[in-house]
């Protein structure tokens, strides 16, 4: 078999066949342009009704407040400003601050609010402190339409009695009744 040589030209051919690419490929390329901006999460202001409790822990208190929503759930937001505790000064926090919220779920009507095992841990007791956490959780989300009940879970579980003095196993209805009257029942 006679081996074949490569025409005459062809090494130029090749050299500009390359460099037609390279030039094609540099010219898809804009270097005056800028990179695209990221996209902005979508600040709105709502405005959120939270139950904080009284001085006496018999009641909750309303506490309306303005917070900047991005891509969080109102629950989220909510459970948040409850940890947070509350702005005035006569009311009283009913979430311990260490507390995380783990994850929140709405199907069928019940909230399904899934916290840290601080909620349990580094909570001060006692069946009134114990009754102020779990309305005011219940009530300000049940403020939200499509809220009825909320599941208490801790680190994924549900448990009988977090604090030891109500059942918790079940979801748990709003008390309005709790509501210092005239303050915001629903």
């Amino acid at each position: 078999m006679k081996k074949r040589k490569p025409p005459k030209g062809f090494p130029i051919i090749l050299i500009l066949i390359v460099l037609t690419l390279a030039v094609s490929a540099a010219g898809c390329q804009n270097p005056g342009a800028k990179p695209a901006p990221e996209k902005k999460q979508r600040e709105t202001t709502v405005e959120l009704t939270l139950y904080f409790g009284d001085d006496q822990a018999m009641y909750l208190v309303p506490e309306t407040r303005q917070v900047t929503k991005t891509d969080e759930t109102l629950e989220e937001l909510i459970i948040q400003a409850l940890i947070d505790g509350p702005a005035t000064k006569e009311l009283t926090r009913t979430v311990p601050k260490e507390t995380k919220l783990l994850s929140i779920s709405v199907a069928d009507g019940v909230a399904y609010a899934n916290f840290s095992q601080e909620l349990k841990t580094k909570h001060w007791g006692g069946s009134a402190g114990e009754m102020m956490t779990i309305y005011s959780i219940v009530n300000s989300l049940a403020r939200l339409e499509g809220i009825e009940k909320v599941q208490f879970l801790i680190e994924g579980n549900k448990e009988e009695s977090i604090f030891g003095h109500m059942y918790t196993g079940e979801p748990i209805e709003p008390n309005w009744n709790l509501v210092k009257r005239g303050q915001g029942s629903a």
